[in-house]
């Protein structure tokens, strides 16, 4: 047996219509969000990843080249500092002022 309820249709019309408005109101406040956030990481000035890894790229040459430097200048220190070590030649009496 069913019957006609005006008001339960009413009401089932109307939590569908609330179910359609809310998943509205649920879009436009993700559309809104992502918006500040985006607009908020700009004003950041984040550095994208592959900007990011380039950099990091150039970094590790210049390191390679400043360990490669400093081993150059160590061994031409030590050659500098070997005549040192064999001693100095002695200047003659006669050339003293």
């Amino acid at each position: 047996m069913q019957t006609e309820n005006r008001f339960l249709d009413d009401l089932a019309k109307f939590m569908l219509n609330a179910a359609g408005a809310a998943q509205g109101v649920k879009g436009e406040i993700d559309s809104l969000m992502r918006q500040r956030l985006e607009r908020w990481l700009e004003s950041m000035n984040l550095v994208a990843r592959d900007e990011f890894d380039a950099v990091r790229a150039m970094a590790a040459e210049a390191r390679q080249e400043n360990l490669r430097l400093e081993a150059r200048i160590a061994a031409l220190e030590k050659q500098l500092s070997a005549p040192e070590k064999r001693g100095k030649p002695k200047q003659p009496a006669s050339a003293k002022p």
